[in-house]
């Protein structure tokens, strides 16, 4: 690949994939990209483990940093804001305040709702009905929601009025309620938000890269969308099984 672009981001149409995706968008950053192709098990190809040893999305190497590798959505955010000096507050205080959001994110939101989808959009288009695992899932994400409400009442982003790494890392999981299951129905400062952020052309444009798949986001064709979404991972539920 030749190119004069710093970072080369491998990365898929999913939630932790877009993340990298929205930030460079909307700093305006050159990047090249490597679409990941599930259906090929191309993230556990020996040359991309080499990379990213979890076989996960997305990964970014920084050329102009001796092709340095970072993966992990979170990570990636971290050292992409730290790069450009772009989405991360200069203030000691709201610099932890982000990076306490984006934790929040990575270590609740994120998993818990992950396995609401697993479990109701893969599993159980499989055959694999777990409605305990999808209850216990589906009420945790929805309190994980109210908890971003609270947080959302009287301020435009998560960290008061800058958007920040921890709206972006935040966005493309909440948003993505409806293929949760999740209601959030009652939270108008959530929804305020997702107003906000769905007007941000930017971002809006990171959510077709590399394609879009508006089924998370309940819109479009969502039974195929939801078809092909459980093919592509049917070889994880087997191994499950086995």
């Amino acid at each position: 690949m030749s190119s004069n672009n710093d970072i080369v981001l491998y990365t898929a149409s999913t939630m932790n994939g877009w993340k990298p995706v929205i930030f460079l968008e909307e700093a305006g950053v050159d990047y090249d990209l490597v679409p990941i192709d599930f259906s090929k098990r191309e993230q556990k190809a020996p040359e991309y483990l080499k990379l990213n040893p979890n076989g996960r999305i997305p990964t970014i190497v920084d050329r102009s940093n001796d092709d340095f590798v970072v993966f992990e959505s979170g990570a990636i955010l971290w050292y992409l804001a730290q790069k450009y000096g772009k989405f991360l507050p200069s203030d000691p205080k709201a610099q932890s305040e982000t990076l306490q959001w984006l934790m929040f994110q990575m270590g609740g939101i994120g998993p818990m709702m992950g396995q609401a989808m697993y479990f109701q959009r893969i599993a159980a288009k499989q055959g694999e009905e777990h409605p305990f695992a999808i209850k216990r899932y589906v009420d945790e994400s929805r309190r994980l929601l109210e908890v971003l409400n609270t947080r959302l009442e009287g301020r435009q982003y998560l960290v008061n009025e800058e958007f920040t790494i921890a709206d972006i890392a935040t966005y493309p999981w909440a948003r993505a309620f409806y293929w949760a299951n999740v209601s959030v129905e009652g939270l108008p400062h959530l929804q305020a938000w997702f107003d906000r952020i769905d007007g941000r052309e930017a971002t809006q444009r990171a959510l077709t890269i590399p394609k879009p798949f508006w089924a998370f986001f309940g819109r479009g064709d969502v039974a195929a969308q939801e078809r092909e979404n459980a093919d592509r991972f049917k070889t994880d539920v087997r191994k499950d099984n086995e």
